[in-house]
C-alpha cells in the first residue's frame, strides 16, 4: 500500500487522484487544497481531504503537486521539511526539472510530468522525466501513477519536455482548433451544426484510432483515402497551396519557444 498526496485540487489533480483511486484501490490517497468547494469534489468521490498541505504530506510515501505555477515555488519550499524520503511527483505547467530540484535540495528524488487535458478522460500522453536521486524503483512507480490517466513516455532533459508541451501539451488545442474550422465549412455547406459536429469529431475519433494503431506512416493512410482526380485529392491540393503544414511547423516551434521562454 501506498499513500498519496496531492498538493492542489485543480482538474488534472481531480483527474489523476480518481484515477488512482480506481486503478489502485489499495492505495491511500488524501488531497489539499484551501479552496472549500475544490475539496468537495473529492470527497464525494470518497477520497480524503484537507485544507493544510502538511496535513497530506507529513504521512506520505509520493507527494505530487498540482498547484498552479504561480504559486508553486512557495508551495514546494513550505513543505520541504516533511518531503525527506519521499518521492516528489510535479504536474506544475512550465516548471523544469531544475528548478524544482533548486527548490527541493539534492537529496529529493524528483519526477517531473508533462500530461495534456486527455487526461481527463483517461485519454492522455504524458512525457516524464526523472532526476538522478529517483531509483529504478521510483520510476516504476511514478510510471504506474501517471499511467492511470493514459500513456506514459520518458524523457531525458528539461529541453525534450519543453518539446512535449509544444507538441502534445498544447496539442489538443491544435485539434479542436482542426475541429472548429471542419465544423464551420460544415455549416457553411448548409449542414446543421450538430451534424456537422458529429460527422467531424467522430472522424476524428476514428482517424486518430487508425493512426495510433497503424504500424506505418501516416502518410500511407492519407494516400489510401485520396484517389487521383477525387475529392480528398481537391482538398488537400487546396491544403498544401495554402501552406497548412508550414504554418504548422511555425505554429509548434512558436510555441516551443515560448515553453523555453516560461521554464526560465
Amino acid at each position: 500500500m501506498t499513500q498519496i498526496a496531492f498538493i492542489g485540487g485543480g482538474n488534472m489533480g481531480f483527474a489523476l487522484a480518481v484515477g488512482v483511486r480506481q486503478a489502485r484501490p489499495e492505495d491511500t490517497i488524501v488531497v489539499a487544497d484551501p479552496i472549500a468547494a475544490q475539496r468537495e469534489r473529492f470527497t464525494v468521490q470518497g477520497i480524503a481531504t484537507t485544507a493544510v498541505n502538511v496535513e497530506a504530506t507529513e504521512h506520505a510515501d509520493v507527494v505530487v503537486f498540482a498547484v498552479k505555477p504561480q504559486i508553486a515555488e512557495e508551495v514546494v519550499k513550505a513543505l520541504r521539511p516533511t518531503l525527506d524520503g519521499k518521492l516528489v511527483i510535479s504536474i506544475i505547467a512550465g516548471t523544469p526539472l531544475a528548478k524544482l530540484n533548486s527548490w527541493l535540495g539534492s537529496k529529493a528524488a524528483v519526477i517531473r510530468c508533462m500530461p495534456n487535458t486527455p487526461a481527463l478522460i483517461n485519454l492522455g500522453i504524458t512525457g516524464m522525466l526523472s532526476n538522478d536521486v529517483a531509483t529504478p524503483q521510483h520510476r516504476e512507480l511514478a510510471e504506474a501513477i501517471l499511467a492511470v490517466c493514459g500513456i506514459v513516455v520518458w524523457f531525458d532533459s528539461d529541453d525534450d519536455l519543453d518539446k512535449v508541451t509544444a507538441l502534445s501539451g498544447s496539442g489538443p488545442a491544435y485539434f479542436f482548433y482542426v475541429i472548429e474550422a471542419l465544423v464551420a465549412a460544415g455549416e457553411n455547406l448548409g449542414l446543421a451544426r450538430d451534424t456537422a459536429m458529429q460527422l467531424v469529431s467522430q472522424t476524428a475519433v476514428g482517424a486518430a484510432a487508425m493512426a495510433s494503431q497503424s504500424s506505418g506512416d501516416p502518410s500511407q493512410l492519407r494516400e489510401r483515402v485520396t484517389s487521383p482526380g477525387g475529392t480528398t485529392e481537391a482538398a488537400l491540393k487546396c491544403l498544401n497551396s495554402e501552406h497548412v503544414e508550414a504554418a504548422f511547423m511555425a505554429a509548434i516551434e512558436s510555441a516551443y519557444r515560448r515553453a523555453k521562454e516560461l521554464s526560465k
